[in-house]
């Protein structure tokens, strides 16, 4: 699943690419997907010219002449900028745009293509609750968020209305760098400790970035990121040995998911 870090790059990537076109014609093959009927969408979003593309947590905010095209790729997909002569087997959107590109999207499984009208963006349920970027997130931020809050720090960090676009790709080795457990309480951290994570969140996100993403994950132009299994520190590697300390890694159970942890540099008590 994309998560903050693939969202941001795609954002960027389609910003650089896309504005200043114009919406021709738009197919579509997995209506669910809408939040409009088919029809709707189609009218509301035909000649329209793109002016700006942002992203918050997990969704890309496309802003256009006539309204906002929001899109989720769910538990995963592709977006891709191509031509008619090279479009992928598998596709659930097809925007065609004035210049003869046209933009693909997939969902792997299910996502979500919506269609927002000028002026009623903070109405929109799945994104007007969405908590702030956590790559915007300072030390000063996240303290006064965790004050008087309960429930245990990955919960918490994977709340998209608390912190957006963190997922499980990347919670594991946030809370490795920060020497927190996952089942930590919210409320028994020190400012230290809430420091310590702000940091971890910032550095963690921002070297996949750097390094174009998760590896399993195609860029706007079909290319994998760069991001790998080398530059992960402990997520899903049960059994390697901790990079700080040598202890073998062990995967918990921690609710209803499972977490990679070092429980030598990550106690819980």
């Amino acid at each position: 699943m994309p998560e903050l870090p693939e969202i941001t790059l795609r954002a960027s990537e389609m910003k650089r690419r896309l504005v200043g076109k114009t919406i021709v014609g738009i197919k579509i093959s997995q209506s669910k997907s809408l939040n409009v009927p088919k029809k709707t969408f189609i009218k509301a979003l035909s000649d329209a010219k793109l002016l700006n593309v942002t992203n918050r947590g997990k969704w890309l905010f496309v802003e256009t002449s006539k309204g906002w095209l929001l899109l989720n790729l769910g538990m995963g997909g592709e977006i891709l900028l191509v031509t008619h002569e090279r479009l992928p087997e598998k596709w659930r959107l097809i925007f065609d745009f004035d210049d003869d590109s046209c933009l693909v999207v997939n969902f792997w499984w299910t996502g979500y293509a919506h269609y927002v009208p000028s002026g009623k963006l903070n109405s929109h349920a799945m994104t007007g609750k969405l908590g702030p970027n956590a790559l915007d997130l300072t030390a000063k931020d996240l303290r006064a968020m965790i004050k008087g809050q309960r429930g245990r720090i990955k919960s918490f960090l994977l709340n998209q209305s608390k912190i957006a676009g963190i997922g499980n790709a990347y919670i594991h080795d946030i809370l490795f760098m920060s020497r927190i457990h996952p089942l930590r309480e919210v409320n028994t951290l020190t400012d230290a400790e809430i420091k310590g994570l702000a940091q971890a969140i910032n550095d963690g996100l921002k070297l996949s970035i750097d390094k174009g993403g998760a590896f399993y994950e195609l860029t706007l132009y079909g290319k994998k990121g760069g991001f790998t299994m080398d530059d992960i520190l402990i997520g899903y590697k049960k059994g390697k040995p901790c990079p700080v300390c040598g202890r073998a890694i062990e995967k918990i159970k921690t609710g209803s998911t499972s977490s990679f942890i070092c429980s030598n540099c990550q106690p819980l008590a």
